[in-house]
């Protein structure tokens, strides 16, 4: 795990390339590609669910262009929704631990 917010962005863009490109533009995932990313590196948000709706929901979000595909871009739109997603549960976590506001 990076240490830093320079090594955390050196890792998102790491993994992105780790699985774009593998069946066609080496710049973008197509929906095996996300579907694939999704399963190895986000499996707890997924609940191991390999619903392929779960993946063309996440596509339809993400694909804000609605070219069948999913740019670093519209990528970082998807962790940035859940790392705020997942910043609000510890804050709701926190709150009901030790009663402070």
């Amino acid at each position: 795990m990076s240490a830093t917010l320079q090594g955390t962005m050196e890792d998102l863009i790491k993994i992105f390339y780790r699985y774009s490109g593998k069946e066609g533009d080496k710049y973008k995932l197509n929906k095996v590609e996300l579907k694939n990313m999704l399963q190895v590196e986000l499996s707890e948000f997924l609940n191991g669910s390999n619903d392929s709706s779960v993946v063309e929901k996440i596509m339809s979000d993400l694909d804000e262009n609605k070219d069948g595909e999913v740019d670093f871009q519209e990528f970082v739109v998807l962790v940035a929704a859940l790392t705020v997603a997942c910043n609000a549960f510890f804050v709701e976590y926190l709150k009901g631990n030790d009663g402070s506001k």
